[in-house]
């Protein structure tokens, strides 16, 4: 069983849809960010960094294992399943390499676009700017990986489940906004409706239900 900490976020949802795809059984603790929850000194001991999401897999190696960072979680998970993450050569590679491009690039970029358009006290121009070019850059990368495979890594895996819940919001955003930024961005489309129509993708994108 795996104790999953999380919100309403694109980092927790990405954890919920790999449990999801692998069937794992979980139990949800929900950790209101917005309540200050991830500051309780018994999640720190889950989550040094203070931020979700989290497990403990009660069935780890040796026992009880915490894991934080979405990444790693991802990680551990296929790696304690089997799927979603090829045992070695290329493809491993290839799905940790574009694993690694959310984790550096697009959340990072996309979070301070969230950050500086919706909840930002003032508007500062520069900083919207800034944030929102690197985002329609980072959408081309993507554009262009996804002309020369159906995925990120090539096959679905833990690359796509970290991409996903970051990708959907900010690219739908944009597209309305400035659409002729995305007047060729079908490879991107095409790959949004692949994993949207997951239906693990779809029951993960709901957790936690509030």
């Amino acid at each position: 069983m795996i104790d999953f900490y999380t919100w309403t976020t694109p980092n927790g949802r990405k954890i919920a849809i790999m449990l999801e795809e692998t069937g794992l059984a979980y139990d949800v603790h929900p950790v209101n960010i917005g309540k200050q929850e991830q500051f309780a000194p018994a999640f720190l001991k889950i989550s040094p960094n203070n931020k979700i999401p989290a497990i403990v897999d009660r069935d780890g190696d040796g026992g009880p294992i915490s894991v934080f960072e979405s990444g790693a979680i991802l990680i551990y998970l296929a790696e304690k399943t089997g799927k979603f993450l090829a045992p070695g050569g290329a493809q491993r590679i290839a799905a940790i390499e574009w694993l690694m491009f959310q984790m550096a690039s697009i959340g990072p970029m996309f979070g301070q676009l969230s950050h500086f358009t919706i909840h930002a006290p003032e508007k500062v121009p520069y900083a919207i700017e800034r944030y929102t070019n690197e985002s329609l850059r980072l959408i081309g990368v993507l554009e262009k990986r996804l002309g020369e495979a159906a995925y990120m890594a090539g096959d679905y895996s833990i690359a796509d489940m970290a991409t996903y819940p970051w990708v959907k919001p900010v690219f739908e955003g944009l597209a309305r906004q400035r659409p002729d930024d995305f007047a060729d961005r079908n490879n991107v489309r095409r790959w949004l409706e692949a994993v949207g129509a997951r239906p693990a993708v779809q029951r993960g994108m709901l957790v936690p239900r509030l």
